[in-house]
């Protein structure tokens, strides 16, 4: 089983969005299903089927966040060291033609935000 590399910070947010989807948005569909089928016929009920849809959206990325969690390989940044890019390194990036600098942080896939200027470790960039 190949593990996840991720910063607290992101492991902190995939934990918040499994319990979020488990503890009220798992909950209300539940409650808008009911809802929709007292409306009778599902068979031509669209808020029957968008409810539906949307548990189905829920079930899976539960499952997918539960893989992810399990897999999960906190690293924390500030223990590493050295000049080599990896997990967790800061680098800057130089424009040869405009001399414009960037600055980057490689982190785990789930937590890549190139507005933050975070990238994936995954991403060819890294």
């Amino acid at each position: 089983m190949q593990k996840v590399p991720m910063t607290a910070a992101g492991f902190a947010r995939l934990e918040e969005e499994y319990k979020r989807l488990k503890s009220v948005d798992r909950p209300e569909v539940i409650v808008a299903i009911a809802e929709a089928r007292e409306h009778g016929d599902i068979s031509e009920n669209a808020e029957y089927h968008a409810a539906r849809e949307r548990q189905s959206f829920i079930e899976g990325r539960l499952a997918e966040l539960e893989d992810k969690i399990s897999r999960a390989e906190v690293i924390d940044p500030a223990t590493l060291n050295g000049k080599d890019v990896k997990f967790g390194a800061t680098v800057t990036l130089a424009d040869e033609e405009t001399d414009e600098k960037a600055t980057y942080q490689i982190v785990g896939e789930d937590e890549a935000d190139i507005k933050d200027r975070r990238l994936s470790i995954t991403s060819p960039l890294a």
